[in-house]
């Protein structure tokens, strides 16, 4: 008896420290799944450059922009090496319990991706956005800048005919993408050219999952996306100049009468009511407030409906400021 209870023992340990059972690959996923996890992908690979870059914040502005398509395809392919290259799963496929399964085995059961077609994934995703950044200085490297004077040249009809097909490529590519996600629409399956065309296919790592969202926070996500949206719509309709010169008025008071005021005039006559500096050219848009004439009119041009920043008054034309200016002998 002790001998079958040390065997069940072990039995047990072994299956709690062995793989998990497998999962049936024709089990669907759903779609939101799939995209969720590209765009997991996508912002884990911004921060992983913003971190990279920010490492550089102290050297010489631009330092990495001559390289930036080379950097930001070597971390592509370094995170490549110690997520799907090591367990056949990106990050935003782990953190929704997927992993990629290859369509070309004929075995019902799961089969992992080949070292091959992990490497064409990889490649695909990387390679043709490192060609879209740097194709501006790959054509005049190779002959193809359509700025050359072509007809002075032999192949000139040769590099013609080159950049319309790369023209003709990309067209194709991005419309063969179009009708790649069509068709993922339709049967869940490749959201992305790239798997359809190695082989690789999104399906569950763990039994028995549920993509479990409560309603709680799906009215919560479309109340913000609401809030937010009708504030886009409102801000431009606020005039805030106008808004904030009211505000001042009510709480410092308007402008006080007689010698004071006269004051208070001639200190405010003494700075732009723009750049707060010495007014070159006093022009005034028919308040008290004076304004350099290239302040008043660049920001009259840019905006139509210009209110005076002090006070909110309604800007006209600007007018010439005559001033008196009195001579004291000694």
């Amino acid at each position: 008896m002790a001998g079958l209870k040390s065997d069940n023992n072990q039995q047990r340990t072994v299956r709690s420290w062995g793989p998990e059972p497998d999962v049936d690959p024709q089990t669907p996923v759903l779609r939101i799944s799939q995209l969720d996890a590209l765009e997991l992908d996508s912002a884990l690979e911004q921060l992983v450059w913003t971190q990279f870059s920010q490492c550089f914040q102290n050297c010489r502005p631009g330092l990495l922009t001559p390289l930036e398509p080379e950097l930001r395809a070597l971390l592509h392919l370094l995170v490549w090496r110690f997520t799907l290259y090591s367990s056949s799963a990106t990050v935003g496929q782990s953190l929704l319990s997927l992993r990629y399964h290859s369509t070309y085995s004929l075995s019902p059961r799961y089969r992992t991706l080949s070292p091959r077609q992990k490497l064409s994934l990889a490649v695909l995703t990387a390679g043709p956005q490192w060609l879209q950044e740097r194709s501006h200085k790959l054509l005049p490297f190779l002959g193809l800048s359509s700025q050359g004077p072509t007809s002075e040249r032999d192949g000139g009809l040769l590099q013609q005919g080159l950049r319309n097909a790369l023209t003709i490529v990309s067209s194709i590519t991005k419309f063969a993408s179009l009708i790649n996600f069509l068709v993922f629409l339709r049967n869940g399956r490749h959201p992305v050219l790239a798997e359809r065309i190695t082989g690789a296919q999104a399906v569950f790592s763990k039994p028995n999952v549920v993509r479990d969202v409560t309603y709680q926070y799906m009215n919560r996500e479309l109340l913000w996306h609401g809030f937010a949206e009708f504030l886009i719509f409102l801000l431009p309709l606020i005039n805030t100049r106008k808004l904030k010169a009211t505000v001042s008025s009510l709480v410092f008071g308007g402008e006080s009468p007689d010698g004071k005021g006269a004051r208070e005039r001639q200190e405010i006559w003494k700075e732009c009511g723009l750049c707060r500096e010495w007014p070159t050219m006093p022009h005034t848009v028919g308040c008290q407030h004076v304004f350099c004439y290239y302040c008043i009119k660049s920001h009259s041009i840019a905006d139509a409906y210009l209110t005076c920043p002090k006070c909110g008054a309604e800007a006209g034309q600007p007018e010439l400021v005559k001033m008196e200016v009195e001579m004291i002998g000694r």
